[in-house]
């Protein structure tokens, strides 16, 4: 499906064209900034976009197979742009939507395979900022890719208060499923972090091109984005230490709790052998043994058996193995 937004950078306008082959005839005209949203696309999608805009076979078949690395490419006349936008669903599974823009002088094209939030965002914003329509694409461009970075925050700060969350579960109320809960969040910055940190150097070669597409004041939009790209980035490696050092955390506290339970073992054996010990000796079948004929010797033996385990058990109490 394809759709495409025009924009009149004079009467400032807005037009929704529902036919694609008009696409060329509206980028053609340099008062027109067109977004062109390509989504779910199939083959006669990316042949119309390669016979309207004339873009490279390589640049296609990237955006058409998906799963690319963040990265830039500079063809004639046009930037391609991969980058992801970073959700949770209900079941906090971390999910990445793969999006590609190709950011000519006055045009922006958009394609995805699965729905992307930012794109409504950017529309919205895009509307409201139509004081502005004479920086073109650059601003629309940014206002997209600012969407996306932004939501990286709160997804982050989620993940921060979940850590804290498993840290209280370690240490005050010990369970054995914060052990695989730490493993889920550690995937989840993994993925976060291949998503980010090539984004991050993305705009840094952006930011640093000679000459570019977009004018000097849009420049300043893009340092912004750029700015927020290495604070998520800061933030994902602070959490993957957090991560690690729960993970510890985790660790230690299980050691800690099984070199208890070995020691609360050990006190109860030596408990059980030492009063074992007494019957053993009274339950030899020998037939000259003192001790077989005196009259209150079952009641002297249990006596002693209970008195030995007594002082064992308070002596391990007092020591702290029980």
């Amino acid at each position: 499906m394809i759709d495409i937004l025009v924009l009149d950078r004079t009467s400032k306008n807005f037009t929704r064209i529902s036919d694609p082959n008009l696409i060329k005839q509206n980028c053609a005209t340099p008062n027109n900034v067109v977004w062109v949203d390509v989504s779910d696309p199939e083959g006669p999608d990316f042949e119309q976009l390669a016979t309207q805009l004339g873009f490279h076979p390589l640049a296609i078949e990237d955006s058409q197979h998906g799963h690319q690395r963040p990265k830039i490419e500079e063809y004639e006349g046009y930037y391609y742009i991969v980058l992801y936008e970073a959700e949770t669903d209900s079941e906090h599974h971390l999910e990445l939507r793969e999006i590609s823009l190709f950011i000519g002088q006055n045009y922006l094209v958009t394609v995805h395979s699965q729905p992307i939030k930012a794109l409504a965002t950017a529309e919205r914003l895009w509307r409201g900022w139509s004081d502005l329509a004479e920086r073109g694409t650059g601003l629309l461009t940014y206002l997209m890719i600012d969407a996306i970075v932004d939501d990286y925050m709160p997804l982050l700060d989620t993940i921060s208060d979940r850590m804290d969350d498993l840290e209280q579960q370690i240490f005050e109320d010990f369970q054995q499923e914060s052990l695989q809960e730490i493993f889920r969040v550690k995937k989840k910055l993994l993925f976060l972090r291949r998503a980010v940190v090539p984004l991050r150097d993305v705009f840094n070669i952006l930011l640093r091109r000679e000459k570019t597409l977009f004018t000097r004041d849009t420049m300043i939009y893009f340092q912004d984005v750029y700015d927020h790209l290495i604070r998520v980035a800061d933030m994902i490696d602070t959490l993957r230490e957090i991560v690690g050092s729960t993970m510890d955390a985790y660790l230690s506290v299980s050691g800690n709790r099984m070199n208890f339970v070995m020691k609360r073992l050990t006190s109860i054996s030596a408990i059980l052998m030492s009063v074992t010990l007494v019957a053993g000796i009274y339950g030899m079948n020998f037939q000259y043994m003192p001790e077989l004929f005196w009259r209150y010797g079952y009641v002297g033996a249990l006596s002693g058996m209970l008195l030995i385990a007594l002082g064992l058990y308070f002596y391990f109490k007092k020591i702290k193995w029980l």
